[in-house]
């Protein structure tokens, strides 16, 4: 037989193997740090490796064989992440990263209320103002932002509140 065809015996081991130890071998690789859809990949690979080694069902330990070739994937996906830097990397995820298409109408809708809502900020009182910049264009914490102002945070959360609802007041009654 030629190395590109499967011996009967095999290829029914292997669908055996398949149906019986594919949830563990998730479970295997999902244990060692990879994502859901690595783990799915690196069970294909196992059993992609499995099906290239010839006389696979004449092995005595064919599971033992089979999570060798697993640990041998593990080790591979690992080094492959580690020199690709995948840590560093944003997995995309349609939820987060898609991008929509909108009209030049949605453009200035929005431009219309940023002006309205920094027509509002500008109305409000210049501690509440203050509070607002420091809170939501500098992201400083509640804590940081009584510190520097010499209140408590309770005044700053009650500061944003009415800031943020007279804003919001604003923006509804004009669009």
């Amino acid at each position: 037989m030629g190395p590109d065809i499967l011996d009967p015996d095999d290829h029914r081991l292997i669908h055996a193997l398949s149906a019986s130890l594919r949830p563990a071998l998730n479970r295997y690789f999902l244990r060692r740090r990879m994502s859901p859809l690595d783990a799915e990949d690196a069970v294909q690979e196992v059993f992609a490796r499995l099906s290239k080694r010839p006389g696979l069902s004449k092995l005595h330990n064919v599971e033992g064989y089979l999570f060798e070739a697993a640990a041998s994937v593990a080790v591979d996906h690992h080094r492959r992440a580690a020199s690709r830097q995948a840590d560093a990397h944003d997995h995309y995820d349609d939820a987060l990263h898609a991008t929509y298409h909108y009209g030049p109408d949605r453009d200035v809708e929005g431009r219309q209320q940023l002006s309205i809502a920094l027509k509002a900020l500008l109305k409000l009182p210049e501690k509440t103002r203050t509070v607002v910049i420091l809170s939501r264009l500098e992201q400083l914490r509640h804590a940081e932002i009584a510190r520097r102002l010499g209140i408590s945070t309770s005044a700053v959360e009650k500061h944003l509140a009415k800031a943020l609802l007279h804003i919001s007041r604003h923006v509804e009654e004009r669009v």
